[in-house]
């Protein structure tokens, strides 16, 4: 990409917003050199990373990515036989510490959700426990090395001190004698040259002996050592010496493990810059309510809702624009006020997020393509040091841009060829975008020039925009209007701020047939494009409901046969299982029968014989078959219709339309109309006479309840919330069991879950879903 592009589309802001969300210095420097990539299958591996990385964000609210350093100039000395600090060991252990939370961390979300891209990177990582440890054993979070490093030093530090509190005893003894507050300046023990000593008047210079290490500015004082501990101060500096010999090796030793695993650590530093990165990408995108757009490279561009990012979410207006598909070209007309530069740079920045693995703040479906290079001429390009007008320097940029352009291009221009005669400029802005156009290139162009507006109708793959103006308040409303060019409102301004009307008609008069006719024609287009969305969107609206309702009633119908079959299964052993029993019985009536036969031969009497033959018939099986009973004989009912109907086989209210055949009429349910035999049809009432209504119902968005509810990433306090509405409409709508789906989690949210319908005076039972419904992720409620 060309720098001058991003800096234009101003990409480095986007940077900077991105910069805040870095948790080290190693994301830090990902980001600095961040720039949207140009090949296909990388982008779209960034776009899955980051999405990836806002879905653990969603589901845990947060990363370990604290304590990581770029210890990569230290780990590099060490490998090379320098000797490190107490603190850049502590940084080693600090960033082990943390690539070995986040390996854990990632680990622990991939029994809950696949991660394909994040997985790879938490793989690569080497767990160094025992480095760790080490570094952690030998030295304090204040970079001092322990005591317990090692026996040793433990040995020496003792002497010290042992060493350190004789020589304050000796000179102690010496301040408190009788004569120290006349030889003395100060009654104090102080330290000189690392060797401790006693400030001593001038004249009392020989009284102690010694050694002399530094005298007052006055000279009337100096700092002796008296002899008396010159041997233990001796003493003490060969402990110390020692103590920092010990201090070295074990600084040394240290050293030589960081370089003995260094690889590792290099590699644990990679990847966590590349996950830090990944989730400051992911944060941002949460801060700016962005979605993961589709890519394609195919030159297609459809934003849905989108927002500038730099702009206050308070002002900005969001926007659909589409590009690619039907038309390749836009050109944006009208007065220079409305947003015509905002829409050029809302393209231009979204195609430059995208490329850089950003996603975008638009609604989910959007879609934006890969191209090889972005071009932008956009703003006021005036040069004082070359001497250019604005014309000039604009028209150096585009000669530039013509050079580079093809089919794999995206090419913006504000103001097409502004700064010089309006009808050369008009010609010359016609050539460019015709030239642009025939290459290939997806263009987007705004202008102020009439001539244009014809551009549009008259070229193939080309479309005609505008920024919608309201009259009423006399400024711009920033929603962009594909399809429609834009017209000037200079007269209809001038009469809302009072102009003089006779000089507004005089004005008119001025104007061509021709210029009226167009405005005309463009005031029409806006009412017919405003009319054709609020329609489309109805129409949308009612397509959704249907296929909601269609989809429920299929799974509605699939659970009625499961249920079905359980119940024939159930049967089937229960009809096994009573004739089993009978035969059982049979053959032992028939075991003694054969028995008496044996042992009494004919003597068997009749009352034993009728009491066998008595068993026998009471060992057949009598299955009890529930009957339905025969309903009573409906009273003769006319229907009509108009009439409110109950749906028998569905259970369903509906309102009869028209009869379709002798025993079949059409029935309104909701949204949605079917056919239903007369016999399946119950009378309920029959409206009042009014004045006649559509038969087409429209309901509510929320009219149709789901049999299920999912509350899967829910925060606790708004699960609940959701969860109590949702009762209430299910038992509204009828239901005689819903599912509730909770996720197995941390169980925090199951629990309350149950907890609450455990209280709720309507619901009859709850329990775990089977293995088929979800297992202890989901909660089958049975309603009263």
């Amino acid at each position: 990409m060309h720098p001058r592009t991003l800096t234009i589309l101003e990409f480095d802001k986007v940077k900077a917003q991105l910069m805040e969300h870095v948790a080290s210095s190693l994301g830090k420097e990902k980001v600095e050199k961040l720039v949207p990539s140009t090949d296909f299958a990388e982008v779209v591996r960034w776009q899955e990373e980051t999405d990836e990385a806002a879905t653990v964000l969603r589901l845990r609210g947060h990363v370990p990515l604290g304590g990581i350093f770029d210890i990569r100039a230290s780990v590099k000395r060490a490998k090379i036989g320098g000797t490190l600090s107490p603190h850049e060991l502590l940084d080693v252990a600090s960033t082990i510490y943390a690539s070995r939370q986040m390996k854990k961390f990632i680990e622990s979300l991939l029994d809950d959700v696949a991660l394909p891209h994040l997985a790879p990177y938490v793989e690569r990582m080497i767990a160094l426990p025992e480095l760790e440890q080490a570094i952690n054993h030998c030295i304090d979070d204040h970079g001092e090395i322990m005591d317990q490093a090692s026996e040793r030093l433990r040995s020496l530090r003792q002497q010290l001190r042992a060493t350190e509190g004789r020589i304050r005893d000796k000179l102690e003894s010496i301040i408190r004698s009788s004569s120290a507050q006349k030889m003395l300046s100060d009654a104090i023990i102080t330290i000189r040259n690392e060797r401790y000593v006693i400030p001593v008047k001038q004249e009392y210079r020989h009284a102690y002996g010694g050694i002399v290490h530094d005298q007052s500015s006055s000279g009337a004082t100096l700092f002796i050592e008296p002899q008396s501990v010159v041997d233990l101060n001796n003493q003490l500096q060969e402990l110390r010496v020692k103590e920092k010999q010990e201090m070295e090796r074990i600084l040394v030793e240290l050293t030589k493990k960081v370089a003995e695993d260094a690889e590792a650590i290099l590699v644990d530093v990679d990847m966590l810059a590349e996950l830090d990165f990944i989730f400051a990408k992911a944060k941002y995108a949460k801060q700016i309510k962005a979605t993961k757009p589709d890519m394609n490279d195919r030159g297609y561009i459809r934003l849905l809702q989108a927002r500038h990012p730099l702009i206050s979410p308070d002002e900005v207006v969001p926007n659909d624009i589409e590009l690619g598909k039907d038309y390749t070209a836009i050109v944006i007309t009208g007065p220079n006020t409305g947003g015509k530069t905002v829409t050029l740079k809302t393209i231009g920045l979204f195609t430059l997020m995208a490329q850089a693995g950003l996603q975008i703040p638009a609604l989910d479906g959007s879609e934006l393509a890969v191209f090889r290079a972005v071009y932008a001429d956009i703003g006021d390009e005036q040069s004082i040091e070359q001497s250019l007008s604005t014309f000039s320097s604009h028209m150096v940029n585009i000669v530039d841009i013509l050079k580079k352009v093809d089919e794999h291009s995206l090419v913006l221009f504000d103001e097409l060829g502004a700064g010089t005669d309006p009808q050369e400029g008009a010609a010359l802005a016609i050539a460019i975008l015709d030239e642009v156009h025939q290459r290939g290139a997806r263009v987007v162009a705004t202008t102020h020039y009439p001539e244009l507006k014809a551009y549009g109708y008259n070229r193939q793959g080309v479309i005609n925009a505008s920024v919608e103006f309201d009259i009423e308040t006399l400024s711009p409303t920033y929603k962009l209007l594909i399809g429609i060019p834009g017209r000037s409102n200079a007269l209809e301004i001038s009469r809302r701020l009072g102009l003089d009307e006779q000089i507004i008609e005089r004005a008119r008069t001025y104007i061509s047939a021709e210029s009226n006719q167009v405005e005309n024609m463009i005031a029409s287009l806006e009412y017919s494009k405003k009319r054709a969305e609020e329609e489309f969107k109805e129409a949308e609206d009612f397509r959704k409901e249907a296929e909601k309702l269609h989809k429920e009633l299929q799974k509605q119908i699939i659970e009625l046969n499961e249920q079905r079959d359980r119940w024939l299964e159930e049967a089937k052993k229960k009809a096994e299982s009573i004739v089993k029993k009978a035969q059982q019985e049979a053959e032992q009536i028939i075991r003694e029968l054969r028995q008496m036969k044996k042992e009494q031969l004919a003597n068997i009497k009749e009352h034993e014989l009728i009491e066998a033959k008595k068993r026998l018939e009471e060992a057949i099986p009598h299955i009890e078959i529930k009957r339905k009973e025969k309903k009573q004989k409906k009273p003769e009912q006319t229907l009509h219709p108009g009439d409110e109907v109950k749906v028998v086989n569905l259970n369903q209210k509906g309102q009869l339309l028209e009869k379709v055949s002798d025993d079949e009429w059409l029935v309104q349910i909701g949204i949605l109309k079917m056919k239903v035999k007369e016999e399946n049809l119950e009378y309920v009432s029959r409206p009042k006479p009014i004045e006649t209504k559509p038969l087409a119902t429209v309901k509510g968005k929320d009219y149709h309840v789901p049999l299920e509810l999912d509350l899967r990433g829910e925060r606790y306090e708004d699960a609940l919330l959701r969860l109590e509405k949702y009762i209430d409409d299910a038992l509204l709508a009828g239901y005689p069991r819903v599912s509730i789906i909770h996720g197995k989690g941390t169980g925090a949210l199951r629990k309350g879950v149950q907890q609450y319908l455990q209280n709720h005076r309507s619901v009859k039972s709850f329990r775990f879903g089977e293995a088929t419904e979800g297992g202890t992720g989901v909660t089958i409620v049975e309603l009263k």
